[in-house]
């Protein structure tokens, strides 16, 4: 089982910019897919962005609320999946998470402990 730990949260002014990192452990980077998610209070938690396992940089789905805002990518040799997050909004504020599935699983089974976001307006 992978380990996920997550930093970069903080709080910044609409308008700036954050990069989040998820630190991947025990296990290959490359053979799985990790998300973010984010939630904030009294709403479900959404998927925000995914890179795929695989080799190369990784195929990536961005949710349409981030599209060109936001840019997922990651670092085999580290091993770490980001999250460049630009012209932040309010509504971006949530506690966010990166999660993991194994390649052809279709549910993330392991997820770290979250760090909150903040963007005032």
């Amino acid at each position: 089982q992978v380990q996920l730990m997550e930093s970069g949260g903080g709080s910044v002014q609409a308008g700036g910019s954050l990069r989040l990192s998820c630190t991947v452990s025990g296990g290959t980077l490359s053979l799985y897919t990790i998300a973010w998610f984010r939630q904030s209070p009294g709403k479900e938690r959404d998927i925000v962005a995914a890179i795929y396992g695989g080799g190369g940089v990784g195929a990536s789905y961005h949710a349409d609320s981030v599209k060109g805002r936001f840019t997922i990518s990651r670092d085999i040799r580290r091993p770490t999946v980001y999250l460049q997050m630009n012209s932040l909004k309010p509504e971006d504020t949530a506690v966010y998470y990166c999660a993991s599935k194994p390649r052809g699983s279709n549910e993330y089974t392991q997820w770290g402990q979250g760090t909150q976001v903040t963007v005032s307006s």
